[in-house]
């Protein structure tokens, strides 16, 4: 095929099945998303304003994948978003989130309601920056007067440890006093972290086995910047904020400002993570991590949305574009994402077979309940927003959107992508079970005990107009949608 000059997608091959001694549940589908960033689930949600924010992102490593926060956002907010998920589980906050003695029970429920904040416990420092207390939900419970200062209503009797306090060490503290907050206070009096008895719960008996956590118990979570000084801005933020890796994320990632970016953010930054993206040839693939890459994601033009293959006339269908790229740094160590094109779990397995180490998707999870947006019903049936980010609307909103595509000029825009309506899919777990079901089902097809296996493994069919007919219901009128097989009415065709 190579000598041939042909290019192959998802439609267009079909794994070859094998012997097999693996049950489905026996099958580990760990796996990487950069050099350092592990994952208990190959799947990643994209950075698209209609797909991934906090809430998606939070559930997204709740279950062992990974979402990441795009950046049609301020960098201010971007980075508030990383701390909500940072925050969401975590047994050690580094910077908890604290409130002064004399502020009034009223303004402190008025600033929850205005950072949306999920929480209801706070160290109480006085204005010297000292802790001097503890707010709790049993104290906003039992206050009937909101005028009150948050000394009148706060617990003075606090339990506290020093900074160097391990995970154990906080656990057995919490459980032996009943205590679910543990202030970490340094020789001054200056809180320095917060451990939370329920998420050091969950770590220590590992009732949450699944969630991508990093080594502090909280979970992971990626964003995306572009390239340039604002771009470096927008990194110091997200960096600040804890974000486990970043997303170098544009539509051509094998030019110029995006290996100076790279390099720039190597130099000052090089304990973080950058993944890069997107491309869809070998040689591309090949300069990305010789430049320092620490991932790379392939996808030039095979998303729902993305016009960028009839606009631009470029790209590579995406089998043959992650397949290439595999060969191409074929010993390396870093892993590979495949974005986009994604429309049936069976997909999955074939993006992963073909080389990848991971999978990005966005109208796969935009219908999703914590997906941004609103639900619209039409037609009988409930929708969800979703766009690309080339499309015009996007463009038209936000700054990000036009550099992503190299774009300047407000007035004569060029699109490279549409927006639409995609079936509501209902909640993200439910959703995930079948996607990593069929995954798991073709890893045993295969053979295939984990990821690395099914990279050696996997073998295929091209197939014909009339084997791809054969693969779809057919001689059949479908009377009920299955919630993992949508049809005609939920593919993106």
């Amino acid at each position: 095929m190579d000598n041939l000059g042909l290019a192959l997608t998802y439609d267009d091959v079909r794994l070859k099945s094998g012997y097999s001694e693996t049950m489905p549940h026996e099958i580990s589908i760990e796996s990487k998303f950069s050099r350092n960033v592990p994952l208990k689930i190959p799947l990643i949600s994209a950075a698209m304003d209609t797909v991934t924010e906090h809430r998606l992102a939070t559930e997204m490593a709740f279950l062992g994948g990974l979402g990441v926060i795009h950046r049609n956002l301020t960098p201010e907010r971007q980075a508030a978003e990383v701390v909500r998920v940072k925050n969401h589980l975590n047994a050690r906050i580094e910077k908890p989130t604290c409130v002064y003695e004399d502020e009034t029970i009223e303004q402190l429920i008025n600033k929850r309601d205005e950072e949306e904040l999920t929480f209801h416990s706070f160290p109480v420092l006085d204005r010297e920056n000292r802790l001097v207390g503890i707010i709790t939900k049993n104290d906003f419970d039992f206050c009937d007067q909101p005028s009150i200062t948050v000394k009148e209503a706060m617990t003075t009797q606090v339990i506290k440890s020093h900074p160097e306090t391990t995970i154990a060490e906080a656990y057995d503290m919490m459980f032996k006093n009943k205590k679910k907050l543990l202030p970490l206070v340094d020789k001054e009096g200056f809180v320095q972290g917060l451990y939370v008895f329920s998420d050091v719960q969950r770590v220590i008996t590992g009732t949450s086995p699944n969630c991508n956590t990093d080594p502090k118990g909280q979970l992971r979570v990626a964003a995306a910047i572009g390239t340039g000084e604002k771009a470096l801005e927008r990194a110091r933020h997200l960096i600040k904020a804890n974000v486990d890796v970043l997303v170098i994320d544009t539509a051509h990632g094998d030019s110029k400002p995006v290996f100076e970016t790279l390099k720039a953010i190597k130099r000052t930054h090089s304990r973080i993570d950058v993944v890069v993206g997107n491309i869809s040839e070998g040689p591309s693939a090949r300069r990305l991590i010789d430049a320092g890459a620490d991932g790379i994601k392939i996808g030039q033009g095979p998303g729902s949305i993305c016009t960028t293959r009839i606009i631009a006339g470029i790209g590579s269908p995406q089998v043959s574009a992650v397949y290439q790229c595999s060969k191409a740094i074929r010993g390396s160590g870093i892993p590979l994402c495949a974005d986009g094109g994604v429309r049936y779990s069976g997909d999955i397995t074939i993006g992963i077979g073909a080389g990848a180490d991971s999978v990005m998707m966005g109208s796969m999870l935009a219908g999703t309940l914590e997906s941004p947006g609103s639900k619209i019903f039409l037609n009988g049936r409930q929708w969800k927003y979703y766009r690309g980010m080339g499309s015009l609307s996007a463009m038209l909103s936000s700054r990000s959107s036009r550099e992503r595509y190299r774009q300047k000029d407000i007035e004569k825009l060029i699109p490279e992508g549409v927006e639409g309506m995609v079936p509501y899919k209902g909640k993200l777990n439910d959703v995930l079970v079948q996607y990593i079901g069929g995954l798991r089902s073709g890893m045993g097809y295969v053979g295939a005990a984990d990821i690395d296996e099914l990279h050696e493994k996997a073998d295929f069919h091209r197939i014909s107009a009339s084997g791809r007919a054969e693969s779809h219901p057919h001689n059949i009128q479908i009377t009920k949608e299955t919630p993992n097989y949508p049809g005609q009415s939920g593919s993106q065709k």
